[in-house]
């Protein structure tokens, strides 16, 4: 990793590189935050399977669900999880794999110019307010190095593939999020 690479992990997460990323496009600005949540199994929390997930070490055998989705190759930029420790899995200046088909405003292909945040959760259940404190905390840092990035463009999965997506959710409170910044 270069120096300017380093720069683009959070101090305070815990780092495991993806294999799960590539190279932006060339001069390509990073102005927009995607909000998601993910749980493996589906609707389950404190397991290690959404980290192996984005590894590509997810065990199919684990449970019948991983069968579907253990050959994917997806990643976010950072992963918070109920307690609010914060992983990182691609550094901020790489193209990490999370919003897929999508679109905000004009532009298409969201991941050339976006940094995903994955919360554990689901679209049927509440955060918990460690979870809101981290992800103010990593947004506020992001916010320094990418100032592009303000309130109006900070948005949800839902709102950049709306046909595909529901995260992060009704239960996901963006007044209270966004009053922490």
């Amino acid at each position: 990793m270069t120096n300017n690479t380093l720069y683009d992990v959070l101090p305070s997460a815990r780092y495991l590189p993806s294999p799960h990323f590539d190279q932006r496009p060339q001069d390509m600005t990073i102005d927009l935050l995607v909000i998601h949540c993910i749980s493996l199994p589906p609707s389950q929390f404190g397991h290690r399977y959404v980290e192996d997930f984005f590894l590509g070490k997810l065990d199919r055998c684990a449970h019948p669900y991983f069968q579907e989705i253990a050959a994917m190759r997806v990643s976010a930029h950072l992963y918070i999880k109920r307690d609010g420790s914060v992983v990182q899995f691609v550094p901020f200046s790489l193209r990490a794999w999370h919003a897929g088909l999508s679109q905000f405003e004009t532009r298409e292909r969201c991941n050339d110019f976006s940094i995903g945040i994955e919360l554990e959760g689901d679209v049927d259940s509440s955060y918990t307010d460690n979870q809101y404190t981290s992800l103010a905390s990593a947004t506020k840092q992001i916010q320094q190095r990418y100032p592009l990035i303000t309130k109006q463009r900070i948005t949800g999965h839902s709102d950049i593939a709306p046909q595909r997506k529901q995260d992060p959710g009704e239960f996901f409170d963006w007044s209270r999020y966004l009053q922490q910044l």
